[in-house]
């Protein structure tokens, strides 16, 4: 089974456990809008390969390797969702973007992006670089503005 089906899968049923004990696999088929027999499938693969513990009609919850993958990849994806959100980027399109990338990066990158976006929540109001990121991106101009002429930045300055 190809490691982005076993990432979204347990990924899923992880954050359906949370509501529910046990994931039927009508949960899993409306949540992806595909049929509940291909679901069954899925899960039937998961449990044989030991993600999931599966009953039929009795419904799925994750194994202890399931429920460590499932976590990995929720922080992931969480972690790129704010990064691209820190970015500007529309919400469902972060959403999109972080659930097709979180299966590919090297652990490095994503060490490097989870300590930059920690980073970026340290100030409050945020870095006033990215203000100037913003604006940039928006106009195209690139602003140089620091204490001393920060009146004539027309990011910060007084309007």
């Amino acid at each position: 089974m190809r490691k982005k089906t076993i990432e979204d899968y347990v990924e899923l049923v992880y954050i359906l456990q949370e509501k529910n004990n046990k994931v039927h696999t009508t949960d899993v088929a409306s949540a992806l809008n595909i049929n509940p027999a291909s679901v069954t499938e899925i899960f039937q693969k998961l449990s044989s390969e030991g993600y999931i513990n599966y009953e039929r009609y009795g419904g799925a919850s994750l194994t202890k390797k399931g429920k460590k993958i499932a976590i990995a990849t929720k922080k992931k994806h969480d972690m790129l969702k704010e990064f691209f959100l820190i970015l500007g980027v529309d919400e469902k399109v972060a959403d999109g973007d972080a659930c097709r990338i979180e299966h590919v990066m090297d652990s490095k990158t994503v060490d490097r992006l989870t300590r930059f976006v920690e980073f970026v929540h340290r100030e409050k109001e945020g870095p006033r670089w990215l203000d100037h990121f913003k604006y940039f991106y928006e106009t195209g101009n690139y602003v140089e503005c620091n204490p001393s002429n920060e009146k004539n930045c027309p990011v910060h300055g007084k309007k």
